[in-house]
């Protein structure tokens, strides 16, 4: 998946928590978050603060999602409420690859590489 199909999958997903988000869904999305944020805070902290809040939701949908495909529930993300630990396991969480047979739907869907 690219960069720019990430984004669109994750905001059309705005507010889905059921199936599964591969890892790189997960983590283009997270670099887009990164940088919207950095440029932002550039402009205004109220901007910055606006657009945080504005994809919230998204970002803990995709998050839910990247942890169904490592086959654990997304109630899993508020272990990052515990400072230093719970952020090193939620992190460890969303790299691992995607478990097969899974209880949370058919694997998502990645484009093969074209044969040469």
């Amino acid at each position: 998946m690219t960069f720019t199909e990430s984004i669109k999958v994750c905001f059309s997903k705005y507010a889905d928590f059921n199936g599964r988000a591969s890892r790189s869904e997960y983590w283009w999305y997270v670099l887009f978050i990164v940088l919207a944020t950095f440029a932002t805070d550039m402009v205004s902290h109220t901007l910055s603060g606006l657009f945080s809040l504005a994809t919230l939701v998204p970002s803990i949908a995709v998050a839910a999602r990247r942890l169904h495909d490592t086959d654990r529930s997304g109630w899993w993300q508020l272990i990052s409420l515990i400072p230093v630990l719970g952020w090193i396991a939620i992190i460890y969480f969303l790299v691992q690859e995607a478990k097969e047979p899974n209880r949370f739907g058919a694997a998502p869907i990645t484009e093969a590489l074209p044969e040469t």
